[in-house]
């Protein structure tokens, strides 16, 4: 039932995948949820485990396999070599393996647990390609913003040396007014190009999570926002040690061991070899032979010393993980929780005081230069604290998005918000 449920799972995904695909031809431009299927589907080590885990199934058939019938044939008393035809005595039979009770279906059990571990290590190797994803489609909405800003400057700042060159030719202000507004202008170009690389390398990062050529073309759709999340620490813990990959692989890895520890001492009680078969004897008749033999476990402490001994060392080993790994996953709950609160309250810092008091002092300057209260300097200040503070607030958002990103990887879950 596991196995059928777990390949329904993975052709759902797939059908999934490929239908974001076909959408991706009638719309350049990709969402996030698109691009992290493109880049789960694509990816070389996920097609690699879905190979293993393909295998691993395949085992688990192996595993309960029936052993085979024998078919044997005996002549006896030949009077010549190979004269089969005038031989004394005959037998014709078939004989058949048969397991102890129990030690089949335990076998099968082994082989399902090391198919579950080896999907739990891919729903793992999902997750973490799912977070380079985010972490990267995040990175180029950024970049964008940052592209956005510097060119918005560069408006301003071409404007600004257009009108300070106006007021020289006039008489109004001195070059020094011109020289500081071409200076500002120089600068502003130079931040654009900056922008642009960035935006630039960011895609080709991008198209390289999608298995796609670094510099082809990519369009996403998108913004960064604040997602308003219940951020409880107690709760984000107690899911994570129920849906994080690792505690299920753990826990299919204990299972196997105590699963091998059973058929180890299994290995005590016989298998049977059951024959039947017919008997002729030349001159008097012919007759049924049934036999029935089964091994007698003489060196009954090989069991103990091996197979018992290495399964009882393999679940030491595995409890002495549990701990660690609980450990590791409630360190990485924790540092995301802390990482995506201290963003939260950058957000809500930027929104409700800097944003607005830098926007007002900005529009303050302008006015008083623009009644020559007011020198070039001074505003040229304001507008580059202006800018430097949408760009900090840009930032505090990608940090509270990619911390989210990190808090969900840590989870192992989805986390189901509305946006600000």
């Amino acid at each position: 039932m596991m196995r059928r449920k777990q390949l329904v799972l993975s052709l759902t995904f797939l059908c999934f995948s490929i239908s974001l695909l076909g959408q991706q031809s009638e719309n350049s431009a990709l969402t996030l949820d698109q691009c992290i299927s493109i880049a789960i589907l694509k990816n070389p080590l996920v097609l690699s485990s879905m190979n293993q885990y393909q295998a691993s199934l395949a085992r688990v058939s192996q595993a309960k396999a029936f052993p085979q019938p024998s078919i044997s044939y005996d002549s006896d008393l030949q009077t010549k070599f190979f004269n089969f035809k005038d031989c004394g005595e005959s037998y014709f039979g078939l004989s058949q393996s048969v397991e102890f009770p129990g030690k089949r279906f335990l076998r099968g059990k082994i082989a399902a647990r090391e198919s579950n571990e080896i999907m739990a290590d891919l729903d793992l190797l999902k997750l973490d390609i799912a977070l380079q994803v985010k972490n990267a489609f995040y990175n180029l909405l950024l970049s964008q913003e940052k592209l956005k800003y510097a060119q918005q400057n560069l408006e301003l700042s071409s404007d600004f040396q257009k009108k300070a060159k106006l007021k020289f030719d006039a008489g109004d202000v001195a070059k020094v007014e011109v020289l500081r507004a071409s200076v500002e202008e120089s600068k502003a170009f130079n931040e654009v190009k900056k922008a642009s690389n960035e935006v630039k390398l960011a895609k080709a990062y991008l198209n390289f999570l999608l298995a796609r050529k670094k510099y082809s073309p990519l369009e996403i759709q998108g913004e960064l926002k604040r997602h308003v999340i219940n951020l409880d620490l107690e709760g984000f813990t107690k899911r994570a040690l129920s849906f994080r990959p690792e505690m299920k692989k753990i826990s299919f890895s204990l299972e196997r061991g105590n699963l091998q520890k059973k058929q180890a001492f299994m290995s005590y009680l016989p298998d049977f070899e059951l024959g039947v078969s017919k008997h002729h004897i030349v001159g008097e008749g012919k007759w049924w032979d049934v036999t029935l033999s089964f091994p007698i476990p003489l060196f009954f402490w090989q069991p103990k010393k091996g197979e018992i001994a290495e399964a009882q060392a393999n679940i030491n080993s595995i409890n002495n993980k549990v701990e660690h790994i609980k450990n590791s996953i409630l360190l990485e709950v924790e540092e995301a929780y802390t990482n995506a609160l201290t963003a939260d309250n950058q957000i809500k810092l930027f929104e409700g005081d800097i944003l607005t008091q830098a926007e007002e002092v900005y529009r303050m300057f302008l006015i008083s230069y623009q009644e020559g209260e007011i020198g070039s300097i001074e505003l040229i200040d304001a507008r580059r604290t202006l800018l430097e503070a949408r760009k900090s607030y840009a930032d505090a958002l990608y940090n509270y998005d990619v911390a989210l990103a990190a808090l969900e990887k840590s989870v192992g879950q989805k986390l189901e918000g509305e946006v600000k």
